[in-house]
């Protein structure tokens, strides 16, 4: 059974199988039929983008799938040589005790083992000047679980019991049907403080090292469901779509390898059905976000009313587009008719919520309410971005002289606000960076809680009476 058979309309890009020839072909203008980097509907050659954006996606996605291992050997060299500098408070205390051989190593799954989101910034605590019936509290605490979604198990476990004073439903590590691995991570947990409780389902988004998350997002394939319209290929795939099957409204699951959408729902299922009060929200940042909102669009496919009604709400920071101006329409029809709020948060330059592209190639769409953070977090409720593709040439200037406004804001933000916005070194490093790649280093979860935290009551006011 061929892989694409559940969907009459696709492009689907393989590039296992593209070669320097090929690649090369691409930019000569060679035909793509019979091609095997390149799978579309025979006669709808219309499928496919133009040309620079193919040759960039496969050669990219081949690049990456090469430096897998290489990648992934120097992000878990770097997160351990972070993890020792810290656990050992500095590196003249660490110097000591290797001389007196006495350095601390952490294990790479105990609580004092932290990610590379984690390093950058260590805030666990939740703000405690929202509480619980603030119009920022949902916010808050969802920008915090997209960045603790980062962590390993018992990380989240201690933050979320000792910490937060929550209960932990459950931490998982999800199976991708297609790259046949285990690709997808997130977390469930409770909150029994809040009128109604509510069950939050955070999905881990893009770890920095991580080439298959990488690859998830620059994969450009997509596939057209049926009244939906054309959503993205790497995301429905990193949220559990079945090679043959796509989206079946039951399917037996294996024990060892769990899909996202059908192990969550089951849960959700059980849980909201044990108590009629409870509520749920869908989060995550970057990657997670993507998976946070096409979880809710499943679910709306398979006209799973009771599950709908429950979902207080979908946060999402710093999240690509997901789906064309057809599933924009489903999307926006399911969210009205059950009264779900969809926020989307966008910091500043963050180039991810700007792609794929909003043009004539790929006429993706954003939809929900967007809420937009200035660098000085300053919100606002745009209908999209500005520069919402990331390519205008006239703001390449201004994004330099933000990043460097960001960086000096790095040093005296906590004598402005508070020691709790105090930043840490190595943010300090991605901050100096950014002033060469400002879109990336503006995509850190850090600002996107700085934004849920000092960005105005008026804006979630005002959210609240649309």
């Amino acid at each position: 059974m061929a892989s694409h058979s559940f969907s009459g309309n696709y492009m689907i890009l393989r590039p296992e199988e593209v070669s320097i020839r090929d690649l090369l072909g691409i930019l000569c203008n060679c035909d793509f039929a019979q091609k095997a980097f390149v799978e579309f509907p025979i006669g709808r050659e219309e499928n496919l983008p133009r040309r620079w954006l193919l040759f960039i996606s496969l050669l990219a996605q081949k690049v990456l799938q090469r430096m897998e291992r290489p990648m992934s050997w120097f992000g878990s060299a770097c997160e351990m040589a972070l993890n020792i500098l810290s656990c050992n408070h500095n590196f003249f205390v660490l110097l000591l005790r290797v001389l007196q051989k006495k350095v601390i190593v952490p294990g790479r799954t105990s609580d004092m083992f932290l990610s590379f989101v984690g390093n950058s910034d260590k805030r666990v605590q939740l703000d405690n000047s929202i509480k619980n019936g603030d119009s920022r509290y949902y916010a808050m605490l969802c920008a915090m679980a997209s960045k603790l979604s980062y962590e390993n198990k018992v990380v989240v476990e201690n933050t979320v019991r000792d910490c937060w004073k929550m209960e932990l439903i459950g931490y998982y590590d999800f199976w991708n049907d297609f790259q046949r691995k285990y690709t997808t991570q997130g977390f469930m947990f409770h909150d029994k403080t809040a009128d109604p409780d509510v069950i939050i389902i955070a999905f881990r988004g893009t770890e920095l090292f991580d080439a298959d998350a990488w690859c998830t997002d620059i994969d450009i394939s997509w596939y057209e469901l049926p009244g939906m319209g054309k959503i993205h290929g790497g995301f429905m795939k990193a949220l559990g779509l079945l090679i043959g099957q796509g989206w079946p409204p039951e399917t037996e699951q294996d024990s060892d390898r769990p899909l996202a959408y059908y192990t969550i729902r089951e849960n959700l299922r059980q849980l909201l059905k044990a108590n009629s009060k409870t509520n749920f929200i869908l989060t995550g940042h970057s990657l997670g976000g993507a998976l946070a909102i096409l979880f809710a669009a499943v679910l709306a496919l398979h006209e799973e009313t009771f599950l709908l009604k429950r979902l207080e709400g979908v946060y999402t920071f710093g999240q690509p587009r997901v789906g064309d101006e057809e599933f924009k329409m489903f999307m926006e029809k399911q969210l009205y008719a059950y009264g779900i709020k969809y926020l989307r948060f966008v910091y500043s330059h963050d180039v991810i919520p700007r792609l794929p592209s909003d043009d004539f190639t790929f006429l993706f769409k954003h939809f929900g309410t967007c809420l937009y953070f200035n660098s000085f977090y300053q919100g606002k409720i745009v209908e999209e971005e500005p520069d919402k593709n990331y390519m205008s040439p006239w703001v390449i200037i201004p994004r330099m002289i933000n990043a460097f406004w960001e960086l000096l804001r790095s040093f005296i933000i906590p004598y402005i606000k508070g020691p709790d916005y105090s930043e840490t070194w190595l943010l300090k490093l991605i901050r100096f960076v950014g002033l060469a790649l400002p879109g990336l280093a503006a995509h850190n979860p850090h600002d996107y809680i700085n934004t849920t935290r000092l960005g105005s009551h008026d804006i979630y006011l005002r959210v609240q009476e649309r």
